[in-house]
């Protein structure tokens, strides 16, 4: 032994990077180009799909299951506000519409007009389309009147239009205005 050189000793610790410092097990390498491209495509298709998952789990949550109307989602009533403010706006400006407030899909527009100098009482509701015509025909407001031009360019006036059903209504409740439209969100049969 002597004379003899000194031996090297050979270690087992991998040459490459390994998952935990001062581990000798080798971290998990891709070693295709096909795995380096799909592995990560195929992570984020997951992540994708979890965030997904999530959403409708949360959906079924707030709806408990239910597709129908509930209050959370389509309130039956609608507070217009003061009503001697919307008297007077209507009296200066003409009758107020409100786009999409009978149904949850929002197809048809309200149109709530006041006639008189009491501010609690005198309140209508019509539809925004004329009495003659199917709900198509659309009408739009000639500003700062009670008059409306219909699809077939025709004036109408504010009582010409067509009423909503029996249960949609204005009601004055601590001198505010409120649309009730429980008529309007039930089914139809």
């Amino acid at each position: 032994m002597e004379g003899s050189q000194p031996t090297a000793r050979m270690c087992a610790v991998p040459e490459s990077p390994v998952a935990v410092p001062g581990s000798p097990v080798r971290g998990p390498r891709l070693r295709s180009p096909f795995a380096r491209a799909a592995v990560p495509v195929l992570g984020g298709i997951v992540v994708i799909g979890l965030i997904f998952l999530g959403t409708w789990l949360v959906a079924m949550f707030i709806s408990r299951g239910g597709a129908d109307s509930t209050e959370r989602l389509a309130p039956a009533t609608f507070s217009a506000g003061s009503a001697e403010a919307r008297a007077e706006s209507i009296a200066e400006d003409g009758p107020i519409l409100f786009p999409g407030l009978e149904t949850t899909s929002g197809e048809r527009t309200l149109v709530l007009d006041h006639e008189g100098d009491d501010p609690l009482q005198g309140w209508h509701l019509y539809w925004a389309y004329p009495k003659d015509r199917d709900p198509s025909c659309h009408v739009r407001q000639i500003e700062g009147t009670k008059t409306f031009i219909d699809c077939e360019d025709r004036e109408v006036l504010v009582t010409e239009l067509a009423l909503p059903p029996r249960g949609v209504f204005p009601e004055i409740e601590d001198e505010s205005i409120t649309i009730d439209l429980r008529g309007a969100l039930q089914p139809s049969s």
